[in-house]
């Protein structure tokens, strides 16, 4: 099967690298034109290397070496003016918008609630909550002014459905999300949007594969490797794998935006491995 979002076009947040790039490169290869953006620069509490504009140009590479447009533009998802600009924009020269795909967000960093520092709270909240709402606000209004439907999906994670210790921050905020979806889904039934969250157990990308989450899985060793961590990622699947690929999310994230999942709408996906058995 192929051209299953054949014409569409696809909002993504997040897209430089990871499961965004996945996502834009999943979905361009089914069909659909990108507007893609990303903070292509680093914030200061989060301790591993975000995305660079370098990253965003290759997203934008892949997708047009599948034949496909794109358009993208270095926005942080916690500045909504700079935002719907983006979208507004893209819909512009791509003529539409189908899909709103709200995956920006940060890593799993934290310590325990009542040691937390406020900017570190803050700054999840406010990009892993905040921004998918801004994300929301800025482009559903394109979907309802085309009256066609459609889909938005949001990135939650395993952490929206369980809580793991010492990152209260991310669980809290992931939490929200689903929170976020459902009232939108409820909202926009009537315009036939259709409004689902997705949530991966651990994905390989630069998220998950970097010293500060080895040393998360591995205090016990000085320099923990991803070879290290793997067994211990393991133990929180009920598949024998220590993690799922980005492609995996992009699976999920096609399905639900195509007509096969035309009637599925309000739901939390688990791309896990099992882990909500755990």
């Amino acid at each position: 099967m192929s051209g299953r979002v054949e014409g569409k076009v696809a909002f993504i947040t997040g897209a430089a690298r990871g499961q965004g790039r996945s996502h834009a490169v999943r979905l361009a290869e089914e069909g659909a034109d990108i507007i893609a953006v990303d903070i292509c620069k680093q914030i200061d509490t989060v301790p591993i290397p975000m995305s660079t504009p370098e990253d965003l140009e290759e997203t934008a590479a892949q997708v047009k070496a599948l034949g496909r447009r794109i358009v993208t533009a270095q926005v942080d998802v916690r500045d909504f003016d700079a935002l719907k600009d983006a979208v507004d924009e893209g819909v512009r020269q791509l003529g539409r918008l189908d899909i709103v795909v709200a995956n920006a967000g940060l890593a799993a960093a934290g310590n325990e609630i009542h040691k937390m520092e406020r900017e570190l709270w803050q700054d999840s909240i406010d990009v892993n909550l905040t921004g998918v709402w801004h994300t929301a606000k800025a482009s559903v209004q394109h979907l309802i002014d085309g009256g066609r439907g459609g889909s938005v999906v949001l990135t939650s994670s395993v952490g929206g459905l369980k809580a793991y210790p010492n990152v209260g921050n991310y669980i809290s905020s992931k939490h929200g999300v689903v929170g976020l979806m459902r009232t939108m889904a409820v909202e926009l039934a009537q315009h036939n949007i259709r409004v689902n969250s997705v949530h991966p157990t651990q994905v390989s990308t630069p998220m998950l594969l970097n010293d500060m989450t080895f040393r998360m899985f591995r205090p016990d060793l000085e320099n923990p490797t991803a070879e290290d961590m793997a067994p211990i990622s393991q133990m929180m699947n009920a598949l024998p794998i220590p993690w799922v690929e980005a492609v995996d999310i992009s699976n999920a994230v096609l399905f639900l935006s195509s007509d096969e999942g035309r009637y599925i709408t309000g739901v939390t996906l688990p791309i896990d491995a099992g882990s909500m058995l755990k």
